[in-house]
């Protein structure tokens, strides 16, 4: 761990970024190929993407409330608290607000494809949440982020039940990851 903590410490934003999206990549192909396995038709597949713009708005409005929970408890909460080893305020203030956006649909739709899509819908909402978490790795350092990520894959999975829609997920995902890497990347800007 702590020599994946240097390596980190030694990255530039961008080369965080780069990784990560060759992680996002890695889970599109993975969805892809489990894909192919995990169902006997395409219809199947393309049945979790069922289209209702009650449940997008829905997980948009969920996704605004986690994400204003999160930076209300941010700053009431001491900073150690959302220590991730400085990756998070490394790609987000690296970026442009429009890149924030782009990087925070991929993020969404890939993860979501992969642990909902594949994962869920071929086990059941413990695994997939539960290795949803476990792949956040830099959170799982700290008692709270690690409860955080829990918290919030086990939301996103009992929506993705209640729905049966990856685009609810999705817009949920991408609204957090929106809200709070724009939050980072101004923090960073103004120092607040």
């Amino acid at each position: 761990m702590r020599n994946q903590e240097e390596a980190i410490r030694q990255m530039t934003g961008y080369q965080l970024y780069r990784y990560a999206i060759l992680t996002q990549i890695f889970l599109l192909l993975a969805s892809i190929i489990g894909g192919i396995f995990a169902f006997n038709a395409i219809s199947q597949f393309f049945d979790l993407f069922n289209f209702n713009l009650t449940y997008i708005v829905a997980g948009i409005m969920l996704g605004i409330l986690i994400a204003a929970a999160d930076l209300a408890l941010m700053n009431h909460l001491k900073e150690s608290y959302y220590d991730d080893g400085g990756v998070n305020e490394k790609i987000f203030s690296s970026l442009t607000p429009v890149k924030i956006v782009w990087f925070s649909l991929i993020v969404a739709i890939s993860e979501e494809l992969f642990f909902r899509g594949i994962i869920q819908t071929n086990t059941n909402l413990w695994v997939a949440s539960l290795l949803f978490a476990a792949v956040h790795v830099r959170y799982l350092r700290h008692w709270y982020l690690a409860l955080n990520i829990l918290i919030l894959s086990f939301i996103i999975g009992g929506v993705y039940e209640w729905t049966a829609s990856l685009w609810t997920v999705i817009s949920l995902h991408f609204t957090v990851n929106t809200m709070l890497g724009l939050y980072v990347y101004r923090k960073s800007k103004h120092n607040i």
